[in-house]
């Protein structure tokens, strides 16, 4: 009866050996990747994560310039390199798209085939790990809207944002608007509203939504009022009806935020993923603008706070 406990140990113990062994072991395609795509005359961000599922699957989740995270149910290796393919979102009518890629060195370099047949050539970089401060210092508040006019912004095409009494106005479904200070680690405080059935966002560092639509009384999710678009779910959906002066309170450093919505604590601490589809680009390691969404539908803001975290924090 020893002798066989022993051996049951020393096998038990070979096993444990062996598969901690093996949960060491990871593929150099394993991670989060930013991406620059060449896509239709631009460079476009797109981000990419790879992970292994099981004994050998590798699987990950995509993201395009525009839409939310996409599941990607297997990365499949090969001599030459790797590919995998997902089916249209927000895309033209067409093919699933289809993506081959390869390690150069320490950076991916690959293709994607577009739903109408035509080719993108992408490259990514490992996203860089953030640095996050337990207890930081902040700098002065900064009044982004001074509440008269548009300066300190630009838009990204043809401007319909106006000031109307104090209040930054998006009438009309057209440019997005975009801060001419760039930030880091912030504390943002901002109200806004929107009509009936509007949609809009803010980007933090430019690459990351918060959502802003009409979504009250529906069961809080990633893509609807106070998600990370496509990532972080609220843990309630703190919306209150349209037409209704409404408040975030967002505190990011490094990748984790935490989102107050309407005075109630809907995310906190979690870690983004990564970027957001319709980011101004996917350098994640710098600091980044805000941007206010004006190509979806109408909003409004009245107040847009940002506290910088200073230096020394570091």
């Amino acid at each position: 009866m020893r002798i066989s406990l022993l051996l049951f140990t020393l096998c038990c113990g070979s096993f444990f050996s062996s598969n901690s062994s093996m949960a060491q072991d990871q593929n150099p395609l394993e991670g989060r990747w930013d991406l620059e795509m060449e896509f239709q005359g631009k460079e476009e961000p797109s981000w990419l994560e790879i992970r292994h599922s099981g004994h050998n699957t590798l699987v990950g989740r995509f993201v395009f310039a525009f839409g939310s995270a996409r599941p990607i149910s297997e990365v499949k290796g090969s001599a030459e390199g790797f590919s995998f393919s997902i089916p249209r979102q927000w895309e033209p009518e067409g093919n699933d798209m289809k993506f081959e890629g390869k390690m150069v060195g320490e950076e991916l370099k690959g293709t994607m085939i577009y739903t109408d047949g035509s080719t993108s050539n992408w490259t990514g970089v490992k996203q860089p790990k953030l640095p996050f401060t337990e207890n930081p210092e902040w700098t002065d508040t900064i009044n982004l809207f001074n509440g008269t006019d548009l300066n300190g912004w630009h838009t990204d095409g043809d401007n319909q944002w106006v000031v109307r009494e104090g209040i930054l106005t998006s009438p009309k479904q057209g440019a997005n608007l975009i801060s001419d200070q760039k930030f880091m680690d912030f504390k943002l405080k901002t109200e806004f509203r929107y009509p009936e059935g509007s949609n809009s966002g803010i980007y933090l560092r430019g690459r990351y939504e918060v959502q802003i639509a009409d979504n009250k009384g529906l069961d809080p999710m990633d893509i609807y009022f106070g998600g990370i678009y496509g990532f972080l779910e609220p843990n309630e959906n703190a919306a209150e009806a349209s037409n209704e002066w409404q408040s975030y309170e967002i505190t990011l450093i490094g990748s984790r935020v935490t989102i107050v919505a309407n005075g109630k604590t809907i995310i906190q601490n979690q870690t983004i993923p990564g970027i957001t589809g319709g980011a101004i680009d996917s350098k994640e390691g710098e600091p980044g603008s805000f941007m206010i969404q004006g190509d979806h539908g109408p909003v409004e803001f009245r107040k847009f706070e940002v506290t910088p975290m200073k230096a020394s924090s570091y």
